[in-house]
């Protein structure tokens, strides 16, 4: 009996979790001052922000309501990274999305050939049987018909 219990006893203690993590820690406990903190909206639904703290972060943003209750963004925010690059972006985010801009984001290669021109030949006839079919009113019909098979 007693070897019973023991042995409850030590699987209990090995199966406890072994955790011996540390209490996280912050980059530090310095506060940063806010330069300016600058918010504006009217009745209208016109918005716009700056700020600017003194460890260098700044942002300028405004907007509007857009086409069917989107808000049309504009604005720019810059700082330094960790390493002490100067970092600024601008951007515009409509219906279209959100579009950054800045030196330090990577940009999409250049196509590496040319387009062979029966491809080019195959994307214009495509379009061209699109647009037939659109001025007809034809579409598929979005049924589906088993198979008949004829014996």
């Amino acid at each position: 009996m007693h070897t019973i219990i023991i042995a409850s006893l030590m699987a209990a203690a090995f199966a406890a979790p072994q955790y011996k993590y540390g209490a996280p820690g912050g980059d530090s406990s310095e506060e940063i001052a806010i330069l300016r903190d600058s918010r504006e909206q009217d009745d209208y639904g016109r918005y716009s922000v700056n700020v600017e703290t003194a460890n260098g972060i700044v942002l300028a943003e405004s907007g509007a309501p857009g086409a069917n209750g989107a808000i049309n963004s504009q604005g720019s925010f810059s700082y330094t990274s960790p390493d002490g690059t100067p970092v600024f972006v601008q951007y515009v985010a409509n219906e279209n999305g959100f579009q950054p801009q800045s030196d330090l984001l990577p940009v999409a290669p250049a196509f590496p050939h040319p387009i062979p021109q029966f491809v080019l030949n195959q994307i214009a006839f495509a379009a061209e049987e699109d647009a037939r079919r659109s001025k007809s009113g034809s579409s598929p019909s979005g049924t589906y018909r088993a198979p008949r098979y004829d014996n």
